[in-house]
């Protein structure tokens, strides 16, 4: 194994950290695979978890010593006061390491940074005008890496993409729209006709795959938009009303029943629940029509990976569960019991 084929992944147990994980493994990497101390890993063949906190920059530079490539997994949870805290200080833990190895360090960011004036078309030259707490905070993480590549001990490149579904749970997609897609109902946050930008997780990964691959063709500080998918409320209706159909979740003859999101109940929630605070001053981008160009990444690598927005769908509802009938979730305890028992007498 040579050093050109291993990446340290920080954050590999987050929703995006797992998926690069498993994009580059199967691309051949020798991948390190931080976790906090008490947290545990799936198995992945390449894949060697570290156990150790963010900050441990000595630690994790000496186990993945040869790292060329640090992929930044780490993020504050969702809330103000946590993005506040730890936000700064996860992104120089970041900085730290990549520094050390000498590698690039490569930032998954998203389209906070642009505001509520953000035009329809997002270039990687777009100017940032960040109207919420958290879009200034991302400018400034950004600003915060940048400024860390100017002595050339180290490479970055921000990779933006559009709202985040697939990897696991805790994106829109499983809080809020399918919620009730097994009683035949969807909630959509915005109006329906309004397109917005997406990002399937497994896909982006593998772009941040590719973009490794050409990481001798960067400059010390890069900025790159994963395009992913630009889908209106009608465009995700569609395709759960398939699924729903398929899976039998809707009555005879019947629709998708499709609902708006109350954002008042969201609002008088958001006093008493410092998430949905942090929620409810997103809602702009529901009202305002965007989608990102990746000019400078299908430059550099060629077409970006994108698998067919109905398949994509469909692999994150399984992922959630939702395609797994109670049938056969009673079948697979069977299996799995029966192995078990086998494996005790055996």
């Amino acid at each position: 194994m040579t050093e050109s084929s291993t990446v340290l992944i920080l954050g590999a147990r987050g929703r995006f950290g797992l998926a690069a994980t498993r994009a580059f493994a199967q691309a051949g990497w020798r991948v390190f695979a931080q976790l906090r101390p008490g947290a545990s890993g799936p198995v992945i063949p390449g894949v060697v978890w570290l156990a150790a906190q963010p900050g441990d920059t000595a630690r994790l530079a000496a186990a993945a010593h040869g790292a060329a490539v640090v992929v930044q997994g780490l993020s504050p949870v969702y809330t103000h006061q946590a993005w506040r805290r730890d936000l700064p200080g996860l992104t120089q833990a970041a900085i730290d390491v990549a520094r050390e190895l000498g590698a690039l360090l490569m930032l998954p960011a998203s389209v906070y940074n642009f505001g509520a004036t953000m035009p329809p078309l997002l270039r990687e030259d777009t100017v940032q005008a960040a109207s919420t707490f958290k879009g200034g905070l991302r400018i400034a993480s950004e600003a915060q890496v940048r400024m860390a590549t100017q002595d050339g001990r180290m490479k970055a490149v921000v990779i933006r993409g559009g709202d985040f579904f697939g990897s696991g749970t805790g994106s829109w997609l499983d809080e809020v729209m399918v919620k009730a897609i097994q009683g035949g109902k969807f909630t959509y946050p915005g109006p329906l006709n309004v397109p917005t930008a997406w990002a399937w997780l497994p896909d982006m990964a593998r772009s941040f795959v590719a973009v490794a691959g050409q990481r001798h063709r960067l400059p010390a500080f890069e900025t790159l938009h994963f395009a992913g998918y630009s889908l209106t409320g009608q465009d995700w209706a569609d395709v759960l009303a398939d699924i729903a159909w398929e899976r039998g979740w809707l009555p005879a003859g019947g629709k998708l029943r499709t609902r708006s999101l109350s954002w008042p109940m969201m609002r008088a929630l958001s006093l008493v629940m410092p998430k949905i605070a942090a929620l409810c001053e997103m809602r702009y981008q529901w009202h305002t029509p965007h989608a990102l160009v990746n000019t400078r990444m299908a430059a550099l690598t060629g077409a970006e990976p994108h698998t067919p927005f109905p398949e994509a769908l469909r692999a994150a509802l399984a992922e959630l569960g939702l395609l797994t009938s109670r049938k056969e979730v009673a079948a697979k305890g069977a299996t799995v019991t029966a192995q078990a028992f086998e494996r005790s007498v055996s």
